[in-house]
């Protein structure tokens, strides 16, 4: 498997305890950014498999960074989460290019990879 991943969460303790929990599954988690910004500027230095992307974010919110990251080439994977269900978010899921979205209480790393394959 050996994928890297890119966290991007603007709360600390989520972003420490997912890295554990995809740490342990076997990801190699070489980022961590707290907004939108943070993360287009990690995604281009640090050129991550995957990108963890919270929907809801300080400056810029994760859709609009999905959509940017997403249309590039060589472009992540992006997955989106949330700690609300993914049926409020809809066809913006979709419409952002991201790959698909897991809600932040089923996040796991067997979850990330069933999303991935």
């Amino acid at each position: 498997m050996a994928r890297t991943v890119l966290i991007v969460d603007d709360h600390p303790s989520f972003r420490t305890s997912v890295r554990r929990v995809l740490e342990a599954a076997g990801y190699e988690v070489i980022g961590e950014a707290p907004d939108g910004s943070s993360a287009l500027a990690a995604i281009r230095t640090h050129r991550p498999d995957v990108v963890l992307l919270d929907v809801q974010l300080p400056d810029i919110d994760g859709f609009d960074v999905a959509a940017r990251v997403t249309g590039q080439d060589d472009a992540p994977l992006v997955v989106l989460t949330s700690s609300r269900d993914g049926s409020d978010y809809g066809a913006m899921i979709a419409r952002s290019g991201a790959r698909g979205f897991i809600g932040k209480a089923e996040l796991s790393g067997s979850a990330l990879e069933e999303l991935l394959e």
